[in-house]
């Protein structure tokens, strides 16, 4: 008894590594998995047609079983009419046993007709839904794989986007940028501090008060040579 027990939790655990491996598998190439289902149903789409097809054939037999009694029953009903007719008691009622018999067997068969006509469209409608599912299921097989072609193509672009990184060459680009921008604030910073420096200021005075005393020595010399000017004038 333990040796089955064990067995048989051997034998669900390998079919469990089994079921693991084969969803991997169909994980990684999905249109397998929709294949194996597509081909399952298909496979019940037969069975459930050959299936429909003996009902069907069933309620086909029952039919012309039913319209043969039918007929029959409307012969019975003539012999009836005629024996009453003709005051043949005897025949008629042979004819009336014959007629209830026969009438039995019609509410029988319609009852089974009316059975048969109920499977027939059920399996019918069974029919339909399978095959729609099946025709969801291809539709949706091509659509699914073309997503995941898609998918994996974005995921290679990426890849390849990933391996041509610029991260190096902008981090380089923003060292350059940094260095400028401070050798920059250096030489600002030290033309600020030459500004204020006072020997500087001292001798920025002193180029202007030598600005000041060439203006006043041209202003001068202008004034007196139009003084000269004007004294040759009067002379004349």
């Amino acid at each position: 008894m333990a040796d089955n027990s064990i067995m048989s939790r051997m034998w669900n655990l390998w079919t469990g590594f089994v079921s693991l491996w084969v969803r991997d598998i169909e994980k990684e190439h999905p249109e397998i998995a929709y294949q194996n289902s597509i081909q399952s149903m298909q496979v019940k789409y037969k069975r459930l047609k050959t299936a429909a097809g003996k009902i069907i054939a069933r309620k086909l037999d029952i039919e012309e079983r039913l319209k043969t009694a039918r007929t029959e029953l409307a012969g019975i009903q003539k012999q009836l009419d005629a024996a009453l007719a003709t005051t043949q008691d005897d025949l008629a009622l042979v004819c009336i046993q014959k007629k209830e018999s026969l009438s039995a067997d019609i509410a029988t068969m319609e009852g089974e007709f009316e059975g048969a006509t109920t499977d027939a469209e059920e399996v019918k409608t069974s029919l339909l839904e399978m095959k729609g599912e099946i025709d969801r299921l291809k539709a949706e097989q091509d659509r699914m794989v073309a997503m995941l072609q898609s998918a994996e193509a974005r995921l290679q672009v990426q890849e390849s986007l990933d391996g041509l990184s610029i991260d190096a060459e902008v981090q380089a680009l923003s060292s350059v940028r940094e260095h400028i921008k401070g050798r920059v604030a250096e030489a600002k910073l030290g033309s600020e501090l030459r500004e204020s420096d006072l020997d500087v200021r001292l001798k920025k005075l002193t180029q202007v008060s030598g600005s000041v005393s060439a203006r006043a020595e041209l202003a001068r010399l202008k004034q007196a040579q139009a003084a000269g000017a004007g004294s040759a004038t009067k002379t004349l």
